[in-house]
């Protein structure tokens, strides 16, 4: 950040210089009758001075703006770039952040409106007005006493310095095709926070078109579309507080966003594919100076999805294969509706033991997409709308419902039924179901050899039957806790909490992928 603060350009604009003698009417003007008379504002009278600019300041003829920072607005800067005010004083760029600053116009607070974007004598960037709940912004900075008046304009000041460099606002500004985010953006006060020159954003920035997309499927206007009671936090869902570059992203991994209402569930495919729920990155890693844009084909929902369903209620096996199989983009759609038929970490310990494997080998099946697939059938059907007789999965291939004595799928028993989801539903089950085309794969399984001991374990581990390999961490809910390479050394976990964890192992041959309890 400091160094994109210092690269930007200097120079003083020649109008400024045509303005700068001494003038001889008494009238009272913005620098000498407001701004060198505060105790508030002793530094920036000290930069005005040293940067020659006080006669442009006094000019009676002039009609100005000035957008005025106090002295803890400047120490607030010198402390967030390493510095002290006579570091900032000695700033090449300084006269450009002075005159970022100042407007060639009269603007009272009343000539103000929200999303207004007004042009200082340092043309460099634009200034984004906001008016909200909380008072007028310029940028990130709050005005906190405005329409000071003289002769030659008007003072307004502000509780942070102003400077001139691209932020993420800027990003959405400065190219087409994100004018509904911006409207909602701003219609809901967000341009103060993410305008933060000094802030460390990473935003998912939704298109147009994937606006006109959600529209279209929830049957409503632009007009309903902002009026929706949660839309502060749709907008939230799409802005993490920190920088995460595509290369950060692990499949998986569940981030959270500054709304709390859900985590965003993040998809890397084999193919360098980036999903973040079911929204590709379709343009990642687009930098501003306070953070990063990745723009997304669709917009993200904060609402409970099937996958939510499994990954919040335990269901660790259902979730991990859904993870490793790259499945969550379909199931996390909050515009799709599906019936999950899901079985319990039981019913896929049961399966393992049937074909003389473990879970690892389960999820080391070829078919593990097909089997997986064949527990989901298109449409929400509460265990009330099932019938007897067959029923089609996504997979293609059809599984057989009995609904008495009591609700059945092929071998399964619905042991927990309706279990709600804004996308669809589901029925816990306790077997896997087999598709018909998979059977002959699934017997052929045998017993991976590499395996991890002690296991349950607390403090160290080893493995037998690899030597090195990249070793990933991670847990129920497909958070990656660890990374390591391991080279016959025990590897230490003391810093995991206990739990059930997957450790996927990457050597020359493969990946492979056991489960360890730490205890």
């Amino acid at each position: 950040m400091k160094n994109q603060f210092l690269k930007l350009r200097t120079g003083i604009f020649s109008a400024l210089l045509v303005l700068n003698f001494a003038w001889s009417n008494a009238q009272t003007n913005v620098f000498d009758a407001i701004i060198s008379q505060s105790a508030d504002h002793t530094y920036l009278t000290a930069a005005i001075n040293q940067q020659g600019l006080a006669g442009a300041l006094q000019n009676p003829n002039a009609a100005l703006t000035v957008f005025a920072p106090t002295n803890a607005a400047f120490e607030n800067l010198a402390t967030a770039l390493g510095t002290d005010i006579s570091g900032l004083l000695a700033l090449p760029n300084l006269t450009d952040v002075l005159l970022y600053h100042v407007l060639g116009s009269t603007a009272q607070s009343g000539d103000l409106s929200n999303g207004m974007l007004v042009t200082p004598l340092n043309q460099e960037n634009t200034i984004k007005v906001s008016i909200t709940a909380n008072g007028i912004f310029a940028n990130q900075a709050q005005v906190t006493a405005g329409d000071l008046n003289a002769d030659n304009g008007v003072v307004h000041v502000i509780n942070e310095v102003l400077i001139p460099v691209e932020t993420v606002v800027d990003l959405a500004l400065n190219n087409p095709g994100f004018d509904i985010l911006l409207t909602a953006v701003i219609q809901e006060g967000l341009v103060p926070t993410l305008s933060n020159p000094l802030g460390n954003f990473t935003v998912l920035a939704p298109t147009d078109l994937a606006f006109t997309t959600l529209m279209d499927a929830l049957n409503i206007n632009a007009e309903q579309l902002l009026a929706l009671d949660n839309l502060t936090d749709i907008l939230l869902y799409h802005v993490f507080g920190s920088q995460i570059a595509a290369n950060d992203l692990t499949n998986g991994l569940l981030a959270a966003p500054l709304s709390s209402t859900n985590t965003l569930k993040v998809t890397v495919k084999n193919s360098g594919e980036i999903f973040f729920n079911q929204a590709q990155v379709v343009l990642g890693d687009v930098l501003a100076a306070n953070g990063i844009v990745h723009v997304l084909s669709d917009v993200l929902l904060p609402v409970e999805t099937v996958v939510d369903v499994a990954i919040n209620n335990g269901f660790t096996y259902l979730a991990a294969a859904l993870i490793q199989e790259e499945l969550l983009p379909v199931l996390t759609n909050p515009l799709g509706s599906f019936t999950v038929f899901a079985p319990t970490n039981a019913a896929f310990d049961a399966l393992a033991a049937q074909l003389n494997t473990n879970i690892e080998g389960l999820l080391a099946l070829n078919n593990l997409s097909d089997v997986l697939l064949y527990h989901v059938t298109p449409g929400t059907l509460a265990a009330a709308d099932l019938s007897n007789g067959p029923i089609t999965m996504v997979s293609g291939e059809q599984a057989v419902i009995s609904t008495s004595p009591s609700v059945t799928i092929n071998q399964a028993n619905v042991i927990t039924a309706n279990v709600s989801a804004f996308n669809g539903i589901v029925h816990v089950i306790d077997a896997v179901i087999l598709p018909n085309t998979g059977s002959a794969n699934l017997t052929s399984l045998n017993k991976p050899q590499i395996s991890v001991y002690p296991n349950p374990a607390s403090q160290f581990v080893s493995f037998t039957g690899i030597d090195q390999a990249t070793i990933k961490v991670v847990d129920l809910k497909g958070t990656e806790v660890l990374t390591a390479n391991y080279s016959s050394s025990p590897l230490n976990i003391s810093a995991l909490n206990e739990g059930v964890y997957f450790i996927y192992i990457n050597n020359e041959q493969n990946q492979h992928v056991v489960r360890l309890v730490i205890q």
